[in-house]
């Protein structure tokens, strides 16, 4: 009687180890779903990131190269303002010019109106 309880014993005990492995397979799928769920969320998150990152950079980049165009047009716009300014003065300058010309004339034709007139009495 004791060796059939010993070897029913024996049985449950082998049962209970069956089961156990079983539960502890389990277990480790279950660990290891959970594991793969959370890694491809993570990367998901990561690889999202990197994209939006790349596209960041890409939109930086065309940025800088506008931002860099319109520092090389304003300075070309300058340049031309600056040639109008020295064109305007340089109108101003033959103005002037003209003028000191026109007054030197009108002094010397009255000057000539009046030795002529002198010359004639």
């Amino acid at each position: 009687m004791l060796s059939v309880m010993l070897k029913e014993h024996q049985v449950k005990l082998a049962m209970r180890k069956d089961e156990q492995e079983i539960r502890r397979k389990e277990a480790v799928a279950s660990a290891m779903l959970v594991s793969e769920v959370l890694t491809e969320r993570l990367n998901r998150g990561v690889s999202e990131a990197y994209a939006n990152e790349k596209k960041l950079d890409t939109e930086a980049k065309k940025l800088q190269n506008s931002a860099s165009q319109f520092s090389r047009q304003t300075i070309q716009w300058l340049q031309i303002i600056d040639n109008f300014n020295q064109a305007l003065k340089e109108i101003g300058d033959v103005e002037n010019w003209a003028t000191s010309i026109e007054t030197d004339m009108r002094t010397i034709a009255s000057a000539l109106e009046y030795a002529y007139k002198e010359a004639g009495e």
